[in-house]
């Protein structure tokens, strides 16, 4: 996410922090050097002259230039003006006080908005709301379909009339369908086209009058640059939209839309999409995001992805089994569905300070984490639960059943029994030596 545009920055950062003195002729010089990186990146050119003068202002001031640090403090200004660039705080989608709360989900076609609907569902319907996905894309070919299967998928009921060609009267039959069936929210998929057109609009205007949703929101392709923060004017001056989502943020984005749409648009973003997987949502915290972008990461993300995922149970049966020196790899299969739980490694990537910078160029392997499972469930339980059993004949069948060469089977086995060293040092007293030293108490816990 934003690679990109995160390490051209992070370049540029390093000299400000590195100057001793600030003037302002090297103000100047890194301003522009900062636009640079941003016009590369596809921000729109208001958007960046407006941003460099607000940073320019801030950093001339009398507190920075009588500094003892005064590269770190520009830097921060930096941040901070980023921060309110992307919305200065995270807003929440608005229920109302009706039921059903209507939600609309509009958008052109390609932007990832039926994705995007189940995606919503899903996690409302975590939150406690009880949903129902409304399929009112007539148009595109198997938008009803795919929008069924989202539905089985994250067991959530669609409302679906496939002869009909009238959105209207299916968006009106979906709001009855919730109101019968105790449904206290419904997400309507709207039709999108692969350029704005008079048709279009007009639908989803008929439909807004009619439904009075509490919530629209514009789902926009993030890596369509300019382009869609136009789209997205247009749509706002047609239906006056409450949220932005930007989705496809796992992909080879520039970011000149993230960082333009709002301050076009005066919209918040409210949600950023990550990846394909119904859970790779997350609501839009722009400090979280102007973290990831200068190449800070964001902790706090993953930390509450980590918690989202964890089962608390099975957490404390491992704690035993780890002081027991038990580890085995039903164990290290329970953890790795966890991982792939949390979402793409390369999202989780993005979220560790400075390593997605550092992993810039070099290919992050999806599919490692499913040849380890792969390798794992080719064993028997008793392989499983004893490690130490692997013969040269048993690892052969191994890598016969898993598809992978016997190589690759011995390296993931000998990093399995470098992590049972590992746990098993720890247990040995070393943590607590380590903890002393530190003066952490004993009895300290991680919250």
């Amino acid at each position: 996410m934003f690679e990109d545009i995160s390490s051209k920055l992070e370049t540029v950062l390093k000299k400000i922090k590195g100057q001793g003195k600030i003037t302002e002729r090297n103000i100047e010089e890194s301003l522009r050097e900062i636009r640079r990186v941003l016009f590369d990146a596809d921000v729109n050119y208001k958007v960046v002259n407006n941003f460099l003068e607000d940073v320019k202002k801030r950093s001339l001031g009398q507190n920075v230039l009588t500094s003892i640090t005064p590269g770190q403090l520009i830097v921060k200004i930096i941040n901070d003006e980023l921060i309110k660039l992307l919305g200065s705080e995270k807003i929440d989608i608005k229920f109302s006080n009706e039921i059903p709360s209507i939600i609309m989900i509009v958008g052109l076609q390609g932007s990832g908005k039926t994705t995007f609907s189940g995606k919503l569902a899903r996690l409302i319907k975590n939150k406690g709301r009880h949903p129902v996905l409304a399929a009112c894309d007539i148009y595109r070919p198997a938008a009803i379909e795919q929008l069924k299967i989202l539905g089985k998928q994250i067991e959530v009921p669609v409302y679906a009339e496939d002869e009909n060609k009238d959105a209207l009267a299916i968006a009106k039959n979906a709001i009855d369908y919730a109101k019968k069936n105790a449904r206290d929210t419904v997400i309507i998929d709207t039709a999108g086209r692969l350029a704005i057109d008079e048709e279009m609009m007009n639908e989803v205007q008929k439909i807004k009058t009619a439904v009075n949703p509490s919530e629209i929101l514009f789902v926009v392709d993030s890596m369509t640059g300019q382009d869609a923060v136009n789209t997205a004017k247009t749509f706002h001056d047609k239906l006056n939209f409450d949220g932005i989502v930007l989705t496809k943020l796992d992909g080879d984005t520039r970011g000149g839309a993230a960082l333009s749409i709002k301050a076009v648009v005066n919209v918040p973003i409210k949600f950023a999409s990550l990846g394909e997987k119904m859970e790779a949502l997350e609501p839009f915290y722009p400090d979280r995001m102007a973290g990831r972008i200068l190449g800070k990461g964001d902790i706090v993300s993953f930390v509450e992805k980590a918690q989202e995922e964890i089962d608390v149970k099975e957490a404390e049966k491992l704690e035993e089994k780890l002081k027991k020196n038990k580890f085995d790899f039903n164990d290290f299969l329970s953890q790795l569905k966890q991982i792939k739980n949390m979402g793409s490694l390369s999202s989780l990537v993005s979220m560790l300070p400075g390593v997605g910078n550092a992993l810039k160029g070099k290919d992050i392997d999806e599919k490692v984490l499913t040849r380890i499972e792969a390798v794992i469930l080719s064993m028997t339980y008793e392989e499983r639960e004893n490690p130490k059993v692997l013969n040269g004949s048993r690892r052969r069948r191994i890598a016969n059943g898993s598809g992978n060469p016997i190589q690759e089977v011995n390296r993931i086995i000998k990093q399995f029994e470098d992590m049972q060293k590992m746990m098993k040092n720890f247990n040995k007293g070393k943590m607590f030596n380590m903890m002393k030293k530190m003066n952490i108490p004993a009895n300290f816990k991680f919250n």
